[in-house]
């Protein structure tokens, strides 16, 4: 039993996400850990909202809310969503926790001890019609890599370029708009990477099984221009970690509060801490999944993200790790993705373009959404939701083969033997060649799994179950039943067996789907080690039910109806 930590990057708390967001990270993050624990593995999926930096209090401002009411709702909000989707996330945490407020400041403590922090005065753009300092997202402007002119202060979510908000062309207040803007000096804590550029090059080298994407965008900031910059981690906010060293204060520092990119992935390992004290645990509880020196030398950890984080997850994440001179678990394999595009746009939750978490749970159920998002997931190039492929997909993959297959089997046998699996009928040739084949066919599902390409996965299982399809087609127990009524009992009962293999290989997509059919066979799910086995594990006499219909088809009404919804901005 191999013991895996899987981390999904944190979505941020302002407002609910859309269906690219999900399918992003937290989905296919999902998609692994179920697949890991069902072959037996010990795994921790930690999560948590992202709630410091200015979009909680843009977005808090915008409701009228106290930052810290409206992160405590929107918290709730998505974790509700996340179940709403099945994400089995071990522990949703909340990167305000006390948890990540001491661990942030004892790891800025320990990089200062190192030598790693600078104070530096730099000059940040003031705004006089705001009276405030204008940090990072509060400034909007053209982005002087590529030109897009809605760029932020801290990166182009177009170009992925990291940038300072004095960089920005026509820069203007993302809180009134003004264009009334000055560069004053003030002070800040800057990590020194570029001190560090030498240990992440040689680290990132040794992953050499890391998806391109991932390795791409690392050494770009490596390497590019004049190479890995120091970065600032404080900034002048009102909302976030005060900024400590350790426990004590920091002279010159008084009022600021850390960098949310320095904080947030620090509380993926707050929030396993938050996940021990929820179960009443101790510290050696999440220090197993954290500290090399308290066990978690033997841990595999996987991160899943966005193309647009792979930047502070490749470098800054890791050169605070390394830096602090302690024994932390570093990350080994970074699973990136591309962007999910919308019907012939892009998602966007700043323009609220798209279908969201929210929208998509009140029009169909979970797996439908799970199952398209997945199969197309963005792994080499970026990919488009739109409604007719969305369409074509559930109609084809879970309503004709899946669904068809296990209604036509349980409801013919129903009429044919009763409610329970027939006697009779030994397993012949047709059998043994799709056990066979089968049995191939989920070694190679499991093998594209274990290296988490999702989208070949996808088309594996789907291709496992038409087997089973192609199987029933050529057997035809209906027209076998009319002159050997034993014969057709052993095709019947192969088939219910095959359902059965469903559930169990489909659950890390499908699962509400998986556990009905499970329900349905009288099983418990259990991975199919040996397919043989597995293909004779229901046997005579053993009850069965009817599930209801897996998967209604979407009309063609439906589907034009949904579009011209969403054409249109979120409300």
């Amino acid at each position: 039993m191999a013991r895996i930590l899987i981390t999904s990057a944190l979505p941020y708390i302002n407002g609910i996400k859309h269906l690219g967001n999900l399918v992003g990270s937290q989905l296919p993050a999902d998609l692994y850990a179920r697949y890991m624990r069902a072959r037996g593995n010990e795994v921790m999926f930690i999560c948590a909202t992202d709630e410091h930096g200015t979009p909680a209090e843009l977005a808090a401002a915008k409701t009228g809310e106290p930052v810290a009411d409206y992160c405590a709702r929107m918290h709730d909000v998505q974790a509700e969503l996340a179940a709403g989707f099945r994400l089995s996330f071990d522990h949703f945490g909340r990167s305000s926790s006390k948890q990540n407020h001491r661990l942030t400041q004892h790891l800025a403590g320990k990089l200062a001890e190192a030598g790693l922090i600078e104070e530096v005065s730099e000059k940040q753009v003031y705004s006089n019609a705001d009276g405030r300092f204008l940090p990072d997202r509060y400034i909007e402007g053209t982005c002087p890599n590529c030109g897009y002119e809605r760029a932020r202060g801290d990166q182009c979510e177009e170009c992925t370029k990291q940038l300072d908000p004095t960089d920005l062309i026509n820069p203007r207040s993302a809180i009134s708009g003004s264009t009334d803007l000055e560069v004053r000096e003030t002070k800040h804590l800057f990590l020194k990477q570029s001190g560090m550029r030498g240990q992440l090059n040689d680290w990132i080298d040794s992953k050499a099984d890391w998806p391109v994407l991932t390795t791409s965008i690392a050494r770009k900031w490596l390497n590019d221009g004049d190479g890995l910059q120091d970065r600032g981690i404080t900034r002048d906010l009102d909302w976030g970690i005060p900024v400590k060293r350790g426990s004590e204060d920091w002279p010159g520092m008084e009022g600021k509060v850390f960098y949310v990119w320095f904080d947030a992935p620090i509380e993926y390992i707050a929030a396993t801490g938050e996940w021990a004290e929820a179960n009443g645990l101790g510290d050696e509880a999440w220090e197993r999944w954290w500290r090399t020196d308290k066990g978690a030398g033997d841990v595999r950890y996987v991160e899943f993200m966005g193309k647009d984080n792979v930047p502070f997850h490749t470098l800054s994440f890791p050169a605070t790790l390394m830096g602090s001179g302690e024994p932390w678990k570093l990350v080994d394999y970074i699973k990136s993705f591309n962007y999910l595009n919308y019907d012939g746009g892009q998602f966007s939750t700043s323009l609220g373009r798209g279908v969201f978490m929210d929208q998509a749970l009140e029009i169909l159920p979970a797996d439908y959404w799970r199952w398209w998002l997945l199969s197309h997931a963005p792994e080499n190039s970026d990919s488009e939701f739109t409604w007719e492929n969305f369409q074509a997909s559930v109609n084809k993959d879970l309503a004709d083969v899946l669904g068809n297959f296990v209604s036509r089997v349980t409801k013919f046998c129903r009429s044919k033997f009763g409610e329970e699996v027939p006697a009779g009928g030994e397993y012949g040739a047709a059998e043994q060649a799709l056990i066979a084949d089968l049995t191939a066919r989920v070694a190679t599902y499991e093998k594209l799994m274990d290296a988490m390409e999702v989208r070949k996965s996808a088309t594996e299982l789907r291709a496992i179950w038409a087997a089973g399809n192609e199987y029933l087609q050529a057997a035809a127990p209906w027209a076998v039943f009319k002159e050997d009524s034993e014969a057709a009992a052993g095709i019947v009962r192969f088939a219910l067996n095959l359902i059965a293999v469903y559930a169990a290989l489909s659950a890390p997509f499908i699962p509400d789907a998986a556990a009905k059919m499970a329900a349905a066979m009288g099983t418990d799910g259990a991975w199919p080690e040996d397919m043989a086995a597995a293909l004779d594990l229901l046997k005579p006499g053993h009850a069965f039910s009817v599930p209801e219909n897996l998967f209604d088809k979407i009309s063609d009404d439906e589907r034009e109806g949904w579009q011209a919804t969403f054409s249109g901005q979120r409300g």
